[in-house]
């Protein structure tokens, strides 16, 4: 769907140039807020929950250390709705 809004040209010169700095598009970062207040990401905060207390020991790292990349790839095998 396209959408027209009316927002302050100065407002979105500066909003582009900290989201160029991100990598992301002012229609990208708005679409990702819309998602947000729809509350589509949701189920993926409470995946990130699961797999962080799974991973974290639930409170008990018996010497874990936090790994990114670990994470990162135990999160690719969770399925996406």
């Amino acid at each position: 769907m396209n959408i027209t809004l009316s927002i302050d040209e100065q407002i979105v010169e500066r909003a582009r140039e900290k989201l160029r700095a991100t990598g992301k598009s002012v229609n990208q970062e708005i679409r990702e807020h819309l998602q947000h207040v729809a509350g589509d990401d949701d189920l993926e905060l409470e995946r990130d929950l699961e797999l962080f207390e799974r991973l974290s020991g639930l409170g008990n790292s018996n010497g874990w250390k936090f790994n990114r990349d670990e994470l990162y790839e135990e999160r690719l095998r969770w399925p996406r709705s």
